[in-house]
């Protein structure tokens, strides 16, 4: 894969408090290596998961809290981004219309972002209006139901929502009900409705959080945050129904007390997925064979505590791991041949990382 270099800019979400203030911005050769530009773009409550516009204009996240202002329930903030420094300037914030908003993403067309809420255990839909600010929602789905693990399965959480390559479905993996539900998409209208079927179910007690998609649409991928496991799907592109085909440890031997893993990534040429692991504080690496099924790779220490979320640059030749819990980002050179990871650089150190995005 011939990918040209480029100069991008790379927005880092936090968890404030401690040293963190909100959203940091830096510059990232992704030919050299080379970090440079380290500033605070905003300052934001919790901005935990973030998304760029489309055309690169704005950017949006969640703030992950239960209430503001004495209202209840989390809320999204929009931003323009003023400056080749990735400077930020607010333009508005709305509810997330459920409690902890923890994940978002945005449709391609920019019509609509869509946030998932964990604590709300919801799907919230909302429409974005010419000026790049946030409209009142559109839609919210409330899940319903639970699962085998009393502690952490007593009520629904949805934990990520991800819209297939074309589109046409969002796919919401929730971790209380060991669920992936699926829903016909429509940008212009902002609504969800469900498809058929309206959900794919993961190994009772597997608890699914964060879910990704091989470039060509055909392959998707969940991690499992409870049992420590990947699974890979086929999809059907007509009518969304994701069909399992493999589930693979993120550790040998499988689970194991005090670890949670969190991220999934699949690198750009889709033969290999990532997978991160709290606790054994670890990045996980599959190959995925023509069949889709996975293969063991190797398994990478971070350099650091609790990477909760990683990512590749948009060409594959690195990978930047958030560790929320020692204040940095280790970042990591990709051997697009073979998967493998070698530890770049110095950490890049920012308040309680957990979350990186690339713009190009």
């Amino acid at each position: 894969m011939n990918v040209r270099a480029e100069t991008l800019r790379v927005f880092v979400g936090t968890y404030t408090g401690g040293s963190s203030e909100g959203i940091y911005a830096f510059g990232f050769d992704n030919r050299s290596g080379e970090v440079t530009g380290k500033i605070l773009a905003a300052k934001s409550e919790n901005p935990s998961f973030l998304v760029p516009s489309p055309d690169g204009r704005f950017l949006y996240a969640v703030n992950e809290t239960d209430g503001r202002k004495g209202q209840p329930g989390g809320y999204l903030t929009a931003f323009s981004i003023e400056g080749a420094d990735g400077s930020l300037r607010e333009l508005n914030q709305q509810s997330a219309g459920g409690a902890a908003p923890c994940h978002l993403t945005i449709d391609a067309s920019g019509r609509c972002v869509l946030a998932a809420n964990y604590t709300g255990g919801s799907t919230v839909v909302l429409p974005v209006d010419r000026d790049g600010s946030l409209k009142p929602r559109s839609a919210l789905i409330q899940h319903r139901g639970s699962s085998v693990n009393a502690s952490r399965q007593k009520e629904p959480h949805a934990h990520s929502v991800n819209l297939s390559p074309d589109g046409r479905h969002a796919y919401v993996a929730d971790l209380g009900t060991d669920r992936i539900y699926i829903h016909r998409f429509d940008p212009v209208a902002g609504t969800l409705t469900p498809a058929m079927p309206d959900s794919v179910a993961l190994v009772p007690g597997s608890g699914p959080r964060h879910f990704a998609f091989a470039p060509d649409g055909r392959r998707a991928f969940v991690i499992n945050e409870i049992l420590s496991t990947l699974t890979g799907f086929t999809v059907d592109r007509k009518t969304g129904a994701l069909a399992e085909v493999d589930t693979v440890t993120t550790l040998p031997g499988g689970p194991v007390a005090g670890n949670s893993t969190a991220q999934v990534c699949v690198h750009p040429n889709g033969r290999f997925v990532y997978g991160s692991n709290r606790g054994d504080d670890s990045i996980v690496v599959h190959a995925v064979g023509k069949d889709g099924r996975m293969t063991f790779v190797e398994r990478v220490p971070t350099g650091g505590k609790t990477p909760r979320n990683f990512n590749l640059d948009p060409s594959g030749r690195f990978l930047w791991a958030a560790n929320q819990s020692s204040d940095s980002i280790s970042i990591f050179r990709v051997d697009g041949r073979t998967g493998r990871l070698t530890p770049h650089g110095k950490p890049v150190t920012v308040g309680s990382p957990v979350c990186v995005v690339f713009l190009r």
